[in-house]
């Protein structure tokens, strides 16, 4: 199995690139640009769809020459909303800085009848889920709700520091609706102040794969099955974006059976 924990030695250029292939599996892909003012990204879709975030930053943005405008407003993952655009397959898309940006590309695979949309900040609104020390601010970016797309999920979550996210835990590795639904995911994780980290835990019912993880501003953690929980330390607020995409666009999950008391509380 591929690494789970992937830290990048660049902060300009493309910083990320996790496609199926290097992670091993079938159909999500994350990638993300590091742009100063002027410089440019883009590419073919080809037969994928993909959803491009502005985690921080402002630029320009056309699809297939259709001009989007400028897009973002926030020059931090921890000022508000994202501003996002999706992009169909068959599709090219470019995207100029013009201020320092981070990009990221969420993609999964696409299908016909989807076009080309802006996704601004505050189309779906910012959610609270939990309490106490389980306490964490959802932002849907891409829900399975919102009919727009063939396969992907995006959501941004903001976890206090001293606090749990993606917890209790859940899975979401089965392909079994309307119970469990299978996704594969990704999570890109950011941190205020940045020299703060959490810690992560991937693991399955057996044990068979059980690996947790000191994560820090920047890194990207693979969960291709399994529960996934995250534990923000005091004084950091995390933050993270997660991709998700499988077999059938809907978020179905599994609590953990000895962590169920946990759910009637949070």
């Amino acid at each position: 199995m591929p690494q789970l924990k992937l830290r990048s030695t660049v902060t300009s250029g493309l910083v990320h690139n996790v496609t199926p292939e290097s992670a091993g599996w079938t159909y999500v892909g994350f990638a993300l640009h590091g742009l100063a003012a002027g410089e440019v990204a883009g590419a073919e879709t080809g037969e994928r769809e993909v959803c491009l975030v502005l985690v921080s930053g402002k630029a320009r943005f056309t699809v297939d020459g259709r001009d989007f405008g400028e897009m973002g407003g926030r020059m931090s993952p921890f000022e508000g909303a994202p501003d996002a655009l999706y992009v169909p397959m068959g599709a090219s898309w470019k995207a100029e800085a013009t201020t320092p940006v981070e990009l990221a590309v969420c993609s999964a695979p696409g299908g016909e009848g989807f076009e080309a949309r802006a996704i601004p900040a505050g189309t779906h609104p910012q959610m609270v889920r939990g309490k106490a020390t389980n306490t964490r601010h959802v932002t849907n970016i891409m829900p399975e709700n919102d009919g727009a797309a063939q396969s992907l999920l995006v959501v941004e979550v903001i976890t206090p520091g001293g606090h749990t996210s993606s917890y209790p835990p859940h899975k979401h590795d089965q392909d079994d609706l309307p119970v469990e639904s299978y996704l594969e995911e990704t999570y890109y994780h950011r941190f205020n102040p940045p020299q703060g980290f959490a810690f992560q835990r991937v693991y399955t019912d057996d044990r068979s794969l059980d690996e947790a993880m000191a994560v820090e501003n920047g890194d990207v953690v693979l969960v291709p099955k399994g529960y996934h929980p995250v534990a923000a330390i005091h004084g950091y607020d995390g933050y993270y974006l997660n991709v998700m995409a499988g077999p059938s666009r809907a978020w179905k999950f599994h609590n953990a059976r000895e962590h169920e008391w946990l759910f009637t509380g949070v």
